[in-house]
């Protein structure tokens, strides 16, 4: 039987675009869902009701990696498949046999017919996965499945504090270098260059406006055309918490982005069905994805970096540049906290601090006194 076509009837005033992006993360975690079993329905109702889509969906790929776990890698349970593991066996799991299984996190293998692939994750990740565990173990003692919490027994993964962490960022001059290689070309391979050719209105735009408000990857990945209101010199973004943000136009951004859709922006004939809308289109007229614009921000930053294009920056980094370089010009951090939508201005603070670091290694370098003699 043919499978069905998912039509969406969306009823609210978000764009098409963005309601199919929350649908697509539903689908898939419905998905997931349906793969395990049904006594972990609390789970999933506790995840709906607590977390963003998006983590929801890093909890249930979670879940399902440490079940395929158990199947592969212990004798815990006589299950071919996730959905087949039996909730006595799950109640046989000791904290120990978690703690197994994120050192096995760590670092494992995946071997397929012609490759063996390396998975190595961070403590952050690790931090992750633990916590997708802990909660599920937590949520069936609760829901009076399990007679015992064993999450006491977990063992503690160390993550960085956000201020132990180097904050990442371009310096101006830096900003300055990557500018003029999309401006110009500099800097690019003869093979880089014959794309530039075709899209350097639309990087420079992109690279304008993740500098100018710090949007996060998503956020820039889902404007539309209709987005903006130039009457009112504005333009709106979706972000996280289903929240609608309008943020307003200076200058250069509405150069760069008119420049972009008058100059080099494909025809409506050119453009495939249901991308219609999209601001950022690849050379094959669609909405360009979030590792498109990845990899195009690595390419430019990796010029001012003067380092590989694999070293280059990620857009979360362009984040932290528009943090510091609006803190650096003497902008409130509260007025930056409110663009950049951080909850907690501790978070705008690590990058007020990542600024008064730099001023002190300035200083530091910068001795003039003349060695003292010993008296």
């Amino acid at each position: 039987m043919a499978e069905k076509e998912i039509v969406i009837q969306n009823k609210t005033d978000k764009p098409d675009n963005i309601v199919e992006k929350e649908n697509e993360i539903f689908f898939q975690c419905d998905a997931l869902e349906r793969e395990m079993p049904k006594f972990f329905r609390g789970y999933f109702a506790y995840l709906r009701a607590n977390v963003l889509p998006q983590t929801r969906l890093a909890y249930l790929h979670d879940l399902k990696f440490f079940l395929q776990y158990l199947i592969r890698e212990t004798d815990l349970t006589e299950a071919e498949t996730v959905g087949q593991i039996r909730l006595e066996e799950l109640a046989a799991v000791e904290a120990p046999d978690v703690n197994l299984f994120i050192d096995y996190c760590r670092k494992y293998t995946v071997e397929t017919e012609k490759n063996i692939y390396v998975y190595e994750n961070t403590n952050k990740t690790l931090a992750r996965k633990k916590s997708s565990v802990s909660v599920m173990f937590k949520q069936l003692y609760r829901d009076g499945l399990l007679k015992k919490n064993i999450t006491d027994g977990f063992d503690p993964i160390r993550v960085p504090k956000p201020g132990e962490r180097e904050i990442k960022a371009l310096q101006d001059d830096e900003v300055m270098i990557m500018l003029d290689a999309v401006s110009t070309g500099a800097g690019l391979t003869e093979h880089e260059h014959a794309y530039w050719e075709k899209t350097r209105y639309r990087d420079k735009a992109i690279l304008i406006l993740f500098l100018t408000y710090g949007l996060r990857l998503s956020e820039l990945q889902q404007l539309n055309v209709s987005s903006f209101n130039w009457k009112r010199g504005e333009f709106k973004i979706y972000r996280k918490r289903d929240k609608e943000s309008v943020m307003p136009l200076n200058r250069s951004v509405t150069m760069v982005i008119q420049d972009y859709l008058a100059l080099e922006r494909p025809s409506k004939d050119k453009i495939q069905e249901g991308h219609e809308d999209a601001l950022f289109l690849s050379l094959q007229g669609r909405r360009m994805t979030s590792r498109q614009i990845r990899e195009l921000v690595k390419k430019y930053t990796s010029i001012a970096l003067e380092t590989s294009r694999k070293a280059g920056y990620s857009p979360h980094k362009l984040r932290a540049t528009a943090a510091t370089s609006l803190i650096g010009r003497g902008n409130s951090i509260f007025d930056v906290q409110a663009l950049l939508d951080h909850e907690q201005v501790t978070t705008t603070q690590l990058y007020a601090q990542h600024k008064q670091n730099v001023k002190r290694d300035l200083v530091k370098d910068m001795e003039w006194e003349i060695e003292r003699k010993e008296q």
